[in-house]
């Protein structure tokens, strides 16, 4: 069904930013996806697909590919849901440490959770304030286990969740 040239064309570059944004498989995996279904729009409509097989095609192929690829082979940034405040302390963007007060905010946040996961088994090594790989790893399973959206960052929902947990 590929016979035109512009279709090739197409599929190939969209295959390199299937799975561009972000760091982490679930992001990757969902920002393929889209880029996926929007290349399949456009494959639908050059070829004898329906604009909705390409788009359900694409989205496919995309995710798997997000999902199957590491940050090293191509990164286009930060995806814009990771870019905003939520998951990090008001007002600061996800991906940038809070400063001054909101740091002090934010490590005491992290300090209550940390000492929550603690207290009901969780790895986070000693409670101590800092964000690190055993907080965010412990926080993952949590979530995972909860079945909550894992993002792996501390949040007042978050400790609210696990403190109504008993």
């Amino acid at each position: 069904m590929l016979a035109t040239s512009p279709t090739r064309i197409l599929l190939m570059l969209s295959l390199v930013g299937l799975a561009a944004c972000g760091s982490r498989p679930e992001d990757r995996a969902i920002t393929g996806a889209g880029v996926g279904a929007a290349a399949g729009l456009a494959v639908g409509a050059v070829t004898g697909l329906t604009l909705l097989q390409g788009a359900a095609i694409g989205a496919v192929v995309g995710g798997v590919t997000g999902a199957v690829t590491d940050e090293k082979d191509v990164n286009l940034g930060t995806p814009a849901w990771r870019k905003g405040s939520s998951g990090g302390s008001a007002g600061v963007p996800a991906n940038q440490p809070p400063r001054g007060a909101a740091q002090a905010a934010h490590n005491d946040l992290v300090y209550r959770t940390q000492s929550a996961l603690a207290a009901r088994g969780y790895d986070v090594g000693t409670p101590d304030g800092v964000m690190g790989p055993r907080t965010r790893t412990a926080i993952e399973r949590y979530q995972v286990q909860h079945g909550i959206l894992v993002d792996g960052q501390a949040s007042e929902n978050l400790l609210l969740h696990i403190q109504q947990q008993s």
